[in-house]
Formats: C-alpha cells, structure tokens, sequence
C-alpha cells in the first residue's frame, strides 16, 4: 500500500497530543514508506486552552467520534485517555470503519482491549497501542513481535515514572511521602489527582497488557493484584536499605501451572540489581523466556517527546499495511487467564513491628512465627529517633502468603506489639 499523503486525525491535545504535533510539523516524511502525514484534523475537551503548539490551522471537530469518521481521516490517533466515555466510542467508531487505530491509552486496551479486538478483526482495521506502556521504550513491540518465537515464563519491572521519581526522592533526601508526592505534582511528574499513579492503577494497565501478550489471552485487568506508594514510610524506606534492599513499585506477571498472577506492589529490591539502580522517573522491564532467557530494557515511560515517538512509530506500521492480531492469535479465542489466589503465592517478605522496648519481645514474636510455620532469614532491631517505639525488622524465606498473613494476625495481638506489623514483598527477579 503506498499514499504520497496520509491524512491522520488527532484526538487529545495534552502532553502526548501536542508533542505528536510538533514532531509531525518537522518531520512529516518520517516513516520509511512513500508520502508523507499530514494532520487533517484535531479535536480535545477546549480549542481556546492555552498549548505549546498553534492549532489555529487545523480543522476542528468538537466530537472526537466525528473526527474518527471523517471520511478525510486515513489514521485515527486516540490520545484523549480513559477507560470509558469518549475515547472508546472514538477508537470504536474508527474500528467499524475500518481504519487503523493508533492509541496511547492503557486504561482503554486493559479493560476493554478483548472487545476492541474482536471489533478491529471484523473490520480488518489494525489496532496498536505501543506507547500504552512505557512511552517510548519498545515494550509491547518486544513481546509482540520479537518474542513470538519464545515462551515466556515471567514480565517484571518498574512501570510508572510517577512512582519511582517519588520513592527515589524519598531515599535520597530522607522526606516523607507527602513532602515528595507535593514536590512532584509542582514540577509536573504527578497530576492534582495522583490516585491512579501512586495507587498502583496505572502500571496494572500496564502490566495486564504485558501480561496479555506474554501468556496469549485477553488482557485481564479485573484480575490484578494492586497495592500503591501511599503507604510507604519513610522508616521502611531506611530500614529497607540497611538489610540491602531498595524499594520500588513493582508490577509482575508471572505464570505457573496453577494459573497466573498479575501484580503490583511496593517491593523491596536488592541493591546492585538493575531495577534497584533505575532512578527517578526511569522505566525498566524483565521479560524471561525459555529459549532467550532474560531480556531487560530501560528508558523513559511519559514524557511528550518519547510517548510522541511510540505513537509515530505505530503510524508508520499502519502506512505500511503490515497486518496482524491485535494479540496474539483470533481475537474470537481471547480468554481471560487464569488467576492463582493470593494467598496461594509463595515468596519472600520483609516484616516490620513497632514494639514496646521490654524484655521477652523477640522471643515472643520468634515462637509465634515458629508456630505459624514462617522461617527467618535475617533480623535486623536498630533505635530510630521519633519512631515510637523499637522497630523490629525481618526477611523471611519462601512462605506462602496465606502463612505470612496467619503470622501477621497473631503478632498483632501480642501485648507488646504497637501496630499492626508491615509487610512488604521482596521481589524474586
């Protein structure tokens, strides 16, 4: 298939939109096929926003399904985001109408991305998504097309730039999360509404893409485990280093014979791992396969000018007509995986109580964890200023979570235990 133009049809103007519209005013020619991209039209919530592109010259459309429909447009861009509401109806619209379909919108592919599947087939209209997951760091391509030969076991890493800039400030400068969380929502890292960040949500989008790919069904984000940033102390932060240990969110996917878990938690990380030393707002990933092993990849996860350059990427493969599943295989034999139980999962954990300082303490807390079944690994008690009390800190071996939280629920109740004690994974990568 070869144009000397293509006609694309811009939806959403924020960060991502207006970085894709100034790469696109100087680079036009940009894609290794004949022609060149042209915007044929823009839509967005306001025309007269303040934004760092003139859009003055573009045509205009008030209803983004509009957009998707002209009969001008060749390429539909969603980039307005959401999961429901007008970004759906815009990308399923241009899908019945049989055009490709360019979007950076996680929330949109994880919930719904089975059903806009099934749509995108029927119309013969490709649906891609790279700059869904880890901006401009080819994450979605690696799994959907250079690991098409492989089996993969496991996808691991650091999905949320947001996230990472906050617990790495937080060990670097030894300020809680609030003070760092305000600091990030100045310099533009975070939103007024950082919830589906520093809640854990949006690298479970991620990740429950990554996860469709990796073990080839429906992306099944209901099934995720999610836990976010906004309760890591500061004092776990410390604590966590002196056992050797960096914490980061981590989102997994990882698949036994019992089913598969798709998680997000705060973890701890040994130091000296890769992921442990990916600062600020980086993104890394693990993908293990049986016949490649272990593939790691780190580069920016947001920002205008790398999301703006996966999202060009996607366009060029649409000017090239290449056609494949939106997943792997018919998108009518897409089913959602099946997910392993919580506490049936085993791994290693980091336990922290905050005790009274008396004699018979450790001991007690030891012989419980005994009864429960839960071996130690390492044991760490040091006196931290204004901490209220004495912090007891220790990693477990290998234990089913369903053990872990039998100990937890006990210790609890020990008289001379302050709270309830904190547990975080450890991650296994």
């Amino acid at each position: 298939m070869t144009k000397k133009t293509w006609n694309v049809g811009i939806a959403g103007l924020g960060t991502v939109g207006g970085g894709l519209l100034q790469f696109l005013n100087e680079r036009p020619d940009f894609a290794p096929v004949p022609g060149k991209v042209v915007v044929a039209g823009v839509s967005a919530r306001s025309r007269t926003r303040p934004r760092s592109v003139d859009i003055s010259d573009y045509p205009w459309f008030d209803d983004p399904v509009a957009l998707a429909t002209d009969k001008s447009v060749d390429i539909f861009v969603e980039l307005i985001g959401g999961s429901d509401g007008p970004a759906k109806a815009a990308v399923e619209a241009a899908l019945k109408a049989g055009k490709p379909v360019v979007t950076a919108n996680k929330a949109l592919i994880a919930e719904h991305g089975a059903e806009l599947a099934v749509i995108a087939e029927a119309h013969n209209a490709p649906l891609l998504f790279e700059a869904a997951v880890m901006g401009g760091t080819p994450a979605v391509k690696m799994l959907r097309e250079a690991m098409v030969g492989d089996e993969v076991d496991e996808v691991a890493g650091i999905l949320n730039g947001t996230c990472n800039y906050i617990l790495s400030e937080m060990e670097t400068t030894g300020r809680p999360f609030a003070d760092v969380l305000a600091e990030a929502q100045r310099l533009g890292y975070a939103e007024a509404d950082p919830t589906m960040d520093v809640g854990g949500f949006d690298a479970a989008h991620k990740i429950s893409i990554l996860a469709a790919f990796a073990f080839r069904c429906a992306p099944t984000f209901s099934a995720a485990e999610i836990e976010g940033i906004d309760e890591v102390e500061l004092l776990d932060i410390k604590l966590a280093r002196d056992l050797g240990y960096r914490i980061k969110l981590v989102a997994s996917a990882d698949k036994t014979d019992e089913g598969v878990a798709v998680r997000v938690h705060p973890s701890l990380v040994a130091q000296g791992h890769p992921l442990a030393e990916t600062p600020g707002a980086l993104n890394a990933l693990f993908i293990e396969g049986r016949r490649i092993g272990r593939i790691f990849i780190q580069g920016a996860g947001a920002g205008a000018g790398p999301t703006a350059a996966a999202v060009a990427a996607d366009i060029a493969d649409a000017m090239t007509g290449a056609s494949r599943p939106v997943f792997h295989g018919p998108a009518g034999e897409l089913r959602p995986f099946v997910a392993l139980p919580p506490t049936a999962r085993v791994g290693k954990a980091y336990l922290r109580m905050l005790v009274r300082d008396e004699a018979g303490v450790i001991a007690a807390v030891s012989e419980t964890l005994a009864e429960c079944g839960v071996s130690i690994d390492s044991f760490l008690q040091k006196p931290v200023e204004d901490a209220g009390g004495v912090p007891i800190v220790l990693t477990t071996h290998a234990t089913p979570e369903s053990v872990l939280m039998d100990a937890i629920n006990r210790i609890e109740r020990l008289d001379a235990v302050l709270e309830r004690p904190r547990l975080l994974r450890i991650a296994r990568i």
